[in-house]
């Protein structure tokens, strides 16, 4: 899908074409990237809000690096949301998307919990999801030093921490140790094929065709362009989508995860799961984080919030 000029939504059109001068098209970009966000971004807090580093210990043994946010005054109660942050699996921590988890916070009683999962520039898929899954059973075995419910585990990301979102709800249902109530997986990366049209060909601003597939080609390694790629490594690949949690979403409609989020969507739909989408017209990806003052992204924040808002009222999963 070849995007031009005036596809783009007037409010980040401009800001969309500065965004376009900068190309994911090797590894070696992406571990430039990775070493700007270490130095500049890793550690990084932010004001009114409780931001704490700690290091889980797996089940393996090995150790996890976790950011915890919570509000200074938290209350007892709280909603716990695993809150996976996105880079193409490839690159990102968790400070990255400390935006978000101040949206959150000041919404709801709520703790935010955030694994720096392992990048696929460092080790390929299922390293990232065993991270996020362990992160999950973290959270449930430690409910109640968290402050937080147990019958209230969220969770949601966005781009690739979508992908991730969704398959670890897919891989969390079929082991049966974690009930989640509410997936938030933002304009996920979920599937390795790319053969929807609006992920052929498409050159819109931040992410694009051949960024897209370089990123699934370091996440998958060996499995890329195979028929060997799990569901949990790309969550479009399931056939049962029942008794998974209710969900919620935005998307742009020009950017490449417009097919794949609408068609997952459906699939949760057909199986009987509470599950909506906002679709964004003239947004590419990511609109949301880099055009921070545009009207649309304030419309986009909003609706994310209430629908969070009204998963914290309504939805509930007490653990097994």
């Amino acid at each position: 899908m070849k995007i031009s000029y005036r596809m783009i939504d007037k409010q980040i059109r401009l800001k969309g074409m500065l965004l376009t001068f900068f190309k994911f098209n090797n590894i070696k970009k992406f571990k430039m990237a990775q070493w700007f966000i270490d130095k500049f971004m890793k550690g990084k807090t932010i004001k009114n809000i409780n931001c704490k580093e700690i290091f889980i210990k797996k089940r393996d043994d090995n150790p996890l690096r976790v950011c915890i946010y919570k509000s200074l005054t938290q209350k007892e109660d709280a909603v716990g949301l695993l809150w996976i942050h996105g880079g193409g699996y490839a690159i990102g921590v968790p400070e990255m998307d400390l935006p978000y988890a101040k949206l959150f916070i000041e919404a709801a009683n709520c703790v935010v919990i955030s694994p720096d999962y392992t990048l696929s520039i460092k080790k390929p898929y299922p390293a990232a999801l065993e991270d996020c899954y362990e992160t999950l059973y973290w959270i449930k075995k430690n409910a109640k030093e968290l402050g937080i419910k147990s019958n209230q585990i969220f969770i949601g990301g966005d781009s690739a921490g979508g992908g991730l979102t969704a398959a670890t709800t897919l891989y969390a249902r079929d082991k049966g140790e974690v009930n989640i109530a509410f997936q938030m997986p933002l304009y996920p990366m979920i599937d390795d094929k790319m053969n929807t049209r609006s992920a052929k060909d498409n050159n819109a601003p931040v992410w694009n065709s051949v960024s897209n597939a370089t990123a699934w080609k370091i996440y998958l390694g060996n499995l890329f362009g195979t028929e060997k790629v799990p569901k949990y490594a790309a969550p479009i690949r399931e056939t049962n989508y029942s008794n998974l949690p209710p969900a919620w979403t935005f998307v742009g409609s020009i950017e490449p995860f417009f097919d794949e989020t609408v068609a997952y969507f459906n699939h949760l739909r057909e199986f009987g799961v509470t599950a909506n989408i906002s679709v964004y017209d003239g947004c590419y990806h990511g609109f949301d984080q880099f055009n921070a003052k545009a009207y649309v992204t304030r419309k986009a924040r909003n609706e994310l919030i209430d629908n969070f808002k009204y998963a914290v009222n309504n939805y509930f999963a007490e653990q097994p």
